[in-house]
């Protein structure tokens, strides 16, 4: 069984980590502007005054709880101060089955996706801010709360290697069970193939919304799925509950084409049109080169795509 270094190793690429680095003001800025000014930094010097409440996390640290404010709503809440970061990243990771699939010579979704995911964490918590993860497909299957210090990447890690893809996904539903447990003003990143109803998925990243989250959304694709590059008799096997289909891939690859074209497009338009970041994934990409085009980009201009 792999160690809890080794797992982090498996998700984490150095020279990844490397190209990222040389862009460490310009990662920290798009970081930090998601949140309009309201991020304190750690490196601002030493402060013990009191800034502000917010509703108990499970993960918080249970020092910070105000036991007068509970002796009178019957509900906790934690203290903040001003030397404290007010930026947590959020990062749900699709684990449905269709996030194993991997195209002849790639990587899987998942394991793209997954690298995503802890490269995020690990910049984060590297700049002492907070970092959280949910394992998500018809519900969430695992959730890492939110930690600040360095060791708790291992725990992320560790919790992206148990995962089991063998579910169906709704990410909808989960975005909109998720919009109630975040903290407010926090960056929440979906890491998903999004097959699923749009409509559904757009009305649960919404409900982030309307609890003034900072979304982003990478959608994870395989060149395949783009594409459609097969031309054989060529046998499908269904993911998440649907039958295996053997079929002639020129005679669909048209109208597949249509279709998925118009529902990444109305996924595209949608986050948008509620502004949301979008993001597309493809996992034939080096992911230096994605997420620094990325970075880059969020922090030279602050806006979205």
């Amino acid at each position: 069984m792999p160690s809890q270094t080794e797992n982090s190793r498996r998700y984490l690429d150095p020279r990844v980590l490397d190209k990222l680095g040389r862009l460490e003001l310009k990662a920290r800025q798009a970081v930090e502007g998601f949140m309009a000014g309201l991020h304190r930094s750690p490196h601002r010097g030493a402060s013990v005054e009191f800034a502000e409440h917010r509703e108990y996390v499970p993960g918080d640290d249970l020092r910070h709880l105000d036991w007068r404010i509970y002796g009178r709503s019957d509900r906790f809440y934690v203290k903040r101060y001003e030397e404290e970061t007010n930026l947590t990243l959020s990062l749900l990771l699709d684990v449905s089955e269709s996030m194993a699939y991997a195209g002849e010579g790639q990587v899987s979704k998942f394991r793209y996706g997954a690298m995503v995911a802890a490269t995020l964490a690990y910049m984060v918590l590297r700049h002492r801010d907070a970092a959280a993860l949910a394992l998500t497909d018809e519900t969430l299957e695992n959730w890492v709360p939110p930690a600040t210090k360095p060791s708790h990447l291992l725990a992320i890690t560790e919790a992206i290697e148990r995962a089991e893809l063998s579910k169906k996904t709704d990410p909808g539903l989960v975005l909109r069970e998720m919009a109630t447990k975040l903290p407010p003003r926090s960056i929440v990143a979906v890491v998903s193939d999004l097959f699923a109803d749009p409509d559904r998925v757009l009305a649960g990243l919404r409900a982030l919304k309307t609890k003034r989250q900072d979304v982003i959304v990478f959608h994870v694709l395989d060149r395949d799925e783009l594409e459609f590059p097969f031309d054989r008799m060529t046998r499908f096997d269904g993911l998440e509950g649907f039958d295996p289909l053997v079929a002639d891939p020129k005679a669909l690859r048209r109208a597949y084409l249509e279709v998925f074209g118009e529902h990444r497009e109305k996924l595209r338009k949608g986050c948008l049109s509620h502004g949301i970041d979008y993001q597309l994934l493809r996992t034939d990409t080096p992911l230096d080169v994605a997420l620094t085009s990325y970075l880059s980009l969020r922090g030279k201009r602050g806006t979205r795509r």
